[in-house]
């Protein structure tokens, strides 16, 4: 075989790259020259791609902002990592942490194309983020979009012009999104043993976000994850092939009775952490059932998709609520999470310290917030949750905070009227 043979071809090769290149590099070569040696040094150069292949021709409407390179650009060609990437939780990336900004001040139009597509009213998802839409437009665009755009953007890990996979096998291209004190995966595992085994003699000796996560390329991140992203687990026709997964891939380095007895203590870690929060979250419904949250959801703004209720799922707000709500975001968002995600990576200190140790004394603070509560209501007098009432204001407060139970679904009409006819037997004799 000889270079010759294959001329015709180069020459062909290079007069397409420069014929599709032509219009736009002279002028971006000076104006955006690092664009241009990123490109030129991408595979989509050596491959003919040039500008207009990605961008269009239209240079009016790039100028004003009206064209994106979006992920479903790139699968035009990248159909099977397109698919893949849309299978995975980066593949509602966007929409988990964005929200409908109509009805936001200083609004940006051309978010619109994020839910829509163009010329239809019909959006593309119905999930909202309640946080996003409480936030100022510059705080959602960099706050929120910059991690939560992967959906659309293969440039969150690719970045723009290059083709390098040294960038995106390199696990601080991960680091980005993953890491802060609501999921630190990033640093759980550096400083887990696979991350000083990774950083003392390559990935060869420790595995990688990437070697997990992302195993021969493949974009579907999901993969034997056997929970939602808040901690709740799948049911078991999802979870049981997904671990069979996880611990199909661990089984290139641990013997797989190992990785299946870690990753089951893992399991009962979450279990173990969720009835913890269970447990925090019951005395906040309990307050509000009885009126005493300062303020009351009715006294405050309300919140951006459900009006002037109380919230203690993932769409919790951290802003206009009351103190002991604030308590619970952190525990619920904070350290719940570095408990169980600590637990899957393999990183005793975020298990435990950051995690466990701090879940559990959120809940004392909870409880003891939950006591000043009462008291306070009960005009100081050192009322407990438990003691007796003796008025007949006070038996009509607990009906109306069982009313509520009901109401919501915390109990059944059964327990209800239980309860109902235990409260009412504690009536005073004159009001019977």
């Amino acid at each position: 075989m000889t270079l010759t043979r294959y001329l015709p071809i180069l020459l062909l090769l290079v007069a397409t790259t420069a014929s599709a290149a032509d219009d736009c590099i002279p002028c971006h070569r000076e104006k955006t020259p690092a664009a241009v040696r990123q490109w030129e040094a991408s595979a989509h150069a050596r491959a003919g791609v040039g500008c207009a292949a990605c961008h269009g021709s239209d240079h009016d409407r790039i100028v004003k902002g009206e064209v994106s390179v979006d992920a479903k650009t790139c699968g035009r060609c990248h159909q099977k990592a397109y698919d893949r990437h849309l299978a995975s939780r980066h593949g509602m990336g966007l929409h988990s942490g964005w929200g409908c900004t109509r009805n936001l001040p200083e609004r940006d139009p051309a978010e619109c194309r994020f839910c829509h597509e163009k010329g239809s009213a019909k959006a593309l998802t119905g999930v909202q983020c309640a946080r996003f839409l409480k936030q100022s437009s510059e705080m959602g665009a960099t706050g929120c979009n910059r991690c939560h755009s992967v959906e659309r953007s293969c440039a969150s890990c690719h970045t723009n012009h290059m083709t390098d996979l040294a960038i995106v096998r390199n696990p601080n291209v991960c680091a980005k999104c993953h890491m802060g004190p609501d999921h630190p995966q990033w640093e759980m595992w550096q400083t887990s043993q696979h991350g000083t085994l990774y950083a003392s003699d390559g990935p060869s000796a420790g595995p990688t976000c990437q070697t997990c996560h992302m195993a021969g390329g493949d974009h579907d991140v999901s993969r034997g994850i056997t929970m939602s992203s808040g901690g709740t687990p799948y049911p078991s026709e999802k979870a049981e092939p997904a671990r069979e997964e996880m611990v199909t891939l661990c089984s290139r380095c641990h013997a797989s009775s190992f990785a299946r007895k870690e990753l089951d203590r893992d399991d009962a870690v979450r279990t173990q952490s969720a009835a913890i929060l269970k447990e925090a979250e019951a005395i906040i419904w309990d307050l509000s059932d009885h009126g005493l949250l300062d303020p009351m959801p009715a006294d405050r703004p309300p919140h951006p998709l459900r009006g002037k209720v109380l919230v203690t799922d993932g769409q919790m707000l951290y802003e206009d609520t009351s103190h002991i709500e604030r308590l619970y975001f952190k525990m619920m968002k904070y350290d719940f999470a570095r408990t169980v995600k600590g637990a899957y990576h393999q990183n005793p200190a975020y298990t435990h310290w950051y995690g466990n140790a701090e879940l559990k004394m959120d809940l004392i603070d909870i409880k003891a917030e939950a006591n000043r509560l009462r008291e306070r209501k009960a005009g100081g007098a050192g009322l407990g949750a438990s003691a007796a009432p003796t008025t007949e204001m006070q038996i009509e407060e607990r009906l109306k905070a069982l009313k509520n139970r009901v109401s919501r679904g915390a109990i059944s009409e059964a327990e209800y009227e239980k309860e109902k006819a235990t409260i009412l037997k504690e009536l005073p004799e004159k009001g019977r």
